[in-house]
């Protein structure tokens, strides 16, 4: 298959104006040769560094395929060792995952990051390696029974690596410097955890054009679930070790990148630290990753040989960037979409707990239901469909179907309130399940929410109602990117008075919480 490369050469062209920040790295790897290498603005501002194609950025949960990569190069069969991750879940309650199920994301577990909004942490803090582990270790329930559905977890890697360290009595960095850096070629690669000290001192940025771009600060301490800092080589060097092990069952590459399944036996969109999904009408192996001021994606497309990546230091799409330049490579059009009508409106999943919003302008639909939003587009048979998502009506409910997290949700339709009563529900609240409280004040109208925990007293945020005793909590800014998401807040009663709360976001669904 031949691609495009001047079509490719005006896409990578474009990339700084359409995802405008302080700067960043593209690359194309075509049948094991890089035929695209691209850096622009800078690495630093206040220092006025340019962005080279050899700055080391944060790769982020790329990170994890990493991981579950030197996992099967070191111990082999995971089945083996699924005895140990009880170890890290003493007080949970219901069948563990498997190791296995960690690596392809089907634990059911909550996500550690996400949680650490509900135990108090602020967005800037220091979280140490050590404090993750008890944080962990207090998980008692899940979103569902392992390998039956998909839900995104960093924890389920964090576990993963945990183990690999202590099977092999050796040090993470070592591993991957080993086994894959090494062979790979990725010369400067290295695991970077501790995020106030990024390699090569690049800087990443929080803001937007219309605000302004300035400094994250970041505090997470990462092992395992993400870390690793590459170059635009280093990650080039990878793409190409990818192509040249291509005929080797028993390379790396090729393990990890075996199509995963449910337990049931229902094909799986996540497997090893891999996305498996299909992109400028391609099927493409990849993953994203995010931290606050850094966002990267790669591709690798294996019909086509061909691999993009696409590494900012500011919070554009990254996902978006590559895509683009998958369909420049391939002459790839989207097809166009009909004007919708009548999806507008808001929903509430009655299995989650967490409100479904639909939006709908000129170009399609815009569904906000998981951490980030879902464009959708209205296909010629009236179907609005999306990245692994599509959306139905039956009668007033709406029925969405996520294939790819093994889910279908029939929402049944909210009514839109724009006031609620704020004394009724003011007060203390805990959690037993996190063992940790939140607080809810009303102040002239205002209504705030606050969370205390293991982590520390966090700041007030802004809680607002949406529907009949439905709140939602608006987290712009959480220790790990992307935040969490809007969590979902649902008032229990008993007897007609508050007895308690819901709430939940899509990485930490349904944690209940009891009025002190």
């Amino acid at each position: 298959m031949t691609i495009d490369l001047d079509a490719l050469d005006r896409a990578l062209d474009a990339l700084p104006n359409l995802f405008r920040g302080p700067g960043g790295v593209a690359g194309v790897v075509k049948d094991g040769q890089v035929v695209a290498s691209r850096a622009w603005g800078y690495a630093d501002l206040t220092r006025r560094r340019p962005m080279e194609t050899g700055t080391r950025l944060p790769i982020c949960s790329i990170s994890k395929q990493f991981t579950c990569g030197v996992l099967l190069d070191m111990l082999g069969d995971t089945a083996a060792h699924d005895a140990r991750v009880a170890e890290f879940l003493p007080q949970f309650q219901g069948p563990l995952p498997t190791l296995r199920q960690l690596c392809d994301n089907q634990s059911g577990l909550r996500d550690y990051w996400a949680l650490t909004v509900l135990q108090g942490a602020e967005a800037t803090q220091t979280f140490r390696r050590e404090d993750a582990l008890p944080l962990i270790a207090r998980m008692k329930t899940g979103h569902f029974p392992p390998g039956t559905a998909y839900s995104y977890c960093n924890c389920n890697f964090r576990i993963v690596s945990e183990i690999l360290e202590s099977e092999t009595g050796r040090a993470l960095p070592d591993l991957y410097a080993e086994r894959i850096f090494g062979p790979a070629g990725m010369r400067t690669a290295e695991l970077t955890s501790d995020t106030r000290h990024p390699a090569d001192e690049v800087v990443g940025y929080e803001g937007t054009d219309a605000v302004g771009f300035f400094p994250a600060d970041n505090g997470i301490f990462w092992i395992g679930d993400a870390g690793i800092s590459a170059s635009l080589q280093d990650m080039l060097a990878y793409e190409s070790w990818i192509d040249a092990t291509r005929e080797d069952a028993g390379s790396i590459s090729r393990r990890i990148s075996v199509p995963p399944a449910y337990a049931c036996g229902t094909p799986a969109s996540y497997g090893f630290g891999l996305s498996h999904e299909t992109v400028a009408g391609v099927k493409v192996t990849g993953h994203g990753g995010a931290l606050r001021g850094f966002r990267a994606q790669r591709f690798h497309a294996a019909s086509a040989r061909l691999s993009v990546v696409v590494i900012f230091n500011h919070e554009a799409s990254a996902h978006a960037a590559a895509s683009s330049l998958l369909a420049a490579a391939l002459g790839h059009e989207a097809p166009k979409g009909a004007r919708p009508e009548g999806w507008a409106g808001q929903w509430l999943d009655p299995e989650s707990g967490l409100l479904l919003r639909v939006e709908e302008d000129a170009a399609g639909l815009t569904l906000r239901f998981a951490t980030g939003a879902d464009r959708l587009t209205l296909g010629e048979d009236g179907v609005p469909r999306g990245a692994g998502v599509s959306l139905a009506r039956e009668g007033a409910a709406l029925v969405m179907n996520r294939p790819s997290d093994n889910l279908t949700v029939r929402a049944e339709p909210l009514p839109a309130v724009t006031v609620g009563d704020a004394g009724e529900i003011a007060g203390r609240y805990h959690a037993r399940e996190l063992e940790a409280d939140l607080v809810i004040e009303a102040r002239d109208g205002g209504v705030y929410v606050g969370f205390e925990g293991l982590l520390g007293a966090g700041p007030m945020e802004r809680l607002h109602p949406v529907g009949p005793d439905v709140w939602i909590v608006t987290t712009r800014r959480s220790m790990d990117a992307p935040a969490p998401g809007d969590w979902t807040l649902q008032v229990r009663r008993e007897g007609g008075a508050v007895a308690g709360l819901s709430l939940g976001c899509w990485l930490a669904r349904r944690i209940d919480y009891a009025r002190v």
